[in-house]
């Protein structure tokens, strides 16, 4: 099970034709809509208004695929994008219009406003069942998204379930060879399985490290141990050894984690500081920390990390007490 029973997204939807037999009326429907009482999230589903309207955009979307699901005259299941709301997967970068159904009965697929059906090539163990619902699995679902989306956006949704142990890396592209042929854009897929890595353990951090792969920089190491006489001291998001830098992406998620009992966001910061001038000491590298804002001007970012690895070129640190050796 992905998501707890009172998750959001997996508010309760009631078709028009199970309201029509429980007694309600078209009119009376209306002026449940009118009021606010009831939400439409797509034509002839029903949901409870205040709670659709509390809802992110993220959470509307796996409702109104899940409708979409409910009111399908073929056998089919929610694939794609549409899979992953539900598999408790991020969707950053991904396109939220339509609802992605894939036929298992062989039959071609149809697109109709709001919904495109594929036909798909489903092989044992590609679709599970999950609260009461057919879905891809993870990696049907992960090979399926690198067909509708970026490759930052895919490589995305496959660190998310190779750090969460859905599938390995190797299982994922035994998967991808089994039916190579029957992927559009397999050049997008091919690359995504090639950078993904089961260490790195968010969005920004995979963002993260697409863009030092997109920008040319060195390959960095994930999840970095640093170690002062045997005592592991760190774990670092990226190290950069050969430059002298490593890398931290600061999420407000980060920050959440990091949070102890009592504590407050200044404690932590101050202690992520004191971590830092640490690392540093032991290391003689130094950090470049890493936002959101920073990922959405690239050149900027690029130019200053650049300027950081100048700044360190001449510099040699002791390396018996850092990590990974």
């Amino acid at each position: 099970m992905y998501l707890d029973a009172d998750d959001p997204r997996l508010l309760a939807i009631a078709l028009r034709r199970e309201l029509i037999a429980a007694g309600e009326s078209d009119h009376s429907l209306a002026r449940a809509l009118r009021s606010g009482e009831l939400a439409r999230p797509r034509r002839g589903a029903y949901v409870d208004g205040a709670r659709w309207r509390a809802m992110n955009e993220e959470h509307q979307y796996a409702v109104r695929a899940r409708a979409a699901l409910r009111a399908a005259n073929s056998e089919v299941a929610l694939s794609h994008t549409s899979a992953l709301p539900l598999l408790d997967s991020p969707l950053w970068g991904l396109d939220l219009g339509d609802v992605h159904l894939t036929r298992l009965d062989g039959k071609a697929g149809r697109r109709e406003a709001g919904i495109r059906q594929h036909r798909g090539d489903v092989l044992d163990g590609d679709v599970i069942s999950a609260h009461g619902l057919h879905l891809s699995s993870p990696v049907r679902a992960t090979l399926e998204v690198t067909t509708v989306g970026c490759v930052e956006s895919g490589l995305i949704v496959a660190n998310h379930f190779l750090h969460r142990g859905e599938f390995t890396k190797e299982a994922l592209g035994e998967r991808y060879e089994r039916s190579i042929e029957r992927w559009p854009g397999s050049l997008k897929t091919d690359l995504v399985i090639r950078l993904s890595d089961p260490r790195i353990e968010s969005p920004g951090e995979t963002r993260t490290f697409y863009f030092l792969w997109a920008r040319h920089f060195p390959r960095p190491e994930p999840q970095y141990e640093v170690y002062d006489d045997g005592e592991l001291i760190a774990l670092l998001d990226f190290a950069l050894p050969e430059e002298n830098v490593w890398i931290e992406f600061d999420g407000k998620v980060k920050y959440q984690k990091l949070l102890r009992e009592g504590e407050d966001a200044t404690a932590v910061v101050l202690r992520e500081k004191r971590r830092e001038e640490r690392v540093g000491e032991i290391t003689g590298w130094r950090c470049l920390r890493v936002t959101w804002a920073d990922l959405h001007n690239p050149d900027r970012l690029a130019a200053r990390l650049q300027r950081l690895i100048d700044s360190m070129a001449s510099w040699s640190p002791a390396a018996n007490h850092i990590g990974n050796i």
